[in-house]
């Protein structure tokens, strides 16, 4: 029963989970290398969630412990970044380790991580109740969106203090550059936003009967 528990795509999820604090810290760190480290390993557990719900439904090893890590695992790897975002962004810094479109607000902030705890207190609730509600369409693309923003901003960090220590800065190029980035990391958390907003709305009709009679749904985002 334990090696079932433990089996490959829990290992991968767990391995996920060290991750976060590993890429908190790179997260927060000046160096180039690290931030390129960070956007490494952030890209590996992206793509690692996916791995391993993969090969969960492939192989028939969906367990109660991985329904119960995964979600956590998602909901550190937004910590581990979504907090460095907003402490760097706020920084002394000069300006150019920021996008042109400013440091990361505190709403923004406030509102993904409101949404997952809403989330999580509600799948909770509906658990004691012996009701499971699973992820939807809209949380799926709400999550994509998110990591598309994650792995850009990382990135942006990243060539943002090189073209400093470069000197690029007063470069063509570089301004081309910076301002096309910068454009793909705004509209990703916008995209983002929007998603999280919708699929908090989609995840509270589609559960409806479930808050009126504390039961019987199945479904969400």
């Amino acid at each position: 029963m334990a090696a079932r528990r433990l089996n490959l795509p829990n290992s991968i999820t767990i391995a996920r989970i060290v991750s976060c604090p590993v890429i908190f810290v790179l997260a927060l760190s000046p160096r180039v290398s690290h931030l390129l480290w960070a956007f490494g390993l952030f890209v590996l557990a992206a793509v690692s969630d996916l791995w391993d719900g993969y090969l969960a439904r492939k192989h028939d090893l969906v367990t109660d412990v991985g329904k119960l890590l995964d979600p956590a695992a998602d909901k550190l790897l937004l910590v581990s970044t979504f907090i460095p975002f907003y402490i760097v962004s706020h920084r002394p810094d000069p300006v150019t380790d920021i996008p042109w479109w400013g440091p990361l607000p505190l709403w923004v902030v406030v509102v993904i991580f409101g949404r997952e705890l809403a989330v999580t207190l509600f799948r909770s609730w509906a658990a004691r109740r012996g009701s499971v509600v699973s992820a939807g369409p809209s949380g799926k693309f709400k999550a994509f969106a998110q990591s598309i923003f994650i792995g850009a901003l990382l990135f942006w960090y990243a060539l943002a203090r090189s073209a400093r220590e470069r000197g690029w800065e007063g470069d063509a190029l570089w301004a081309f550059w910076s301002e096309f980035h910068g454009a793909v990391v705004a509209i990703s958390l916008a995209v983002a936003l929007i998603l999280t907003v919708y699929s908090m709305g989609v995840y509270a009709v589609q559960n409806r009967a479930l808050f009126r009679r504390g039961g019987q749904s199945s479904s969400g985002t």
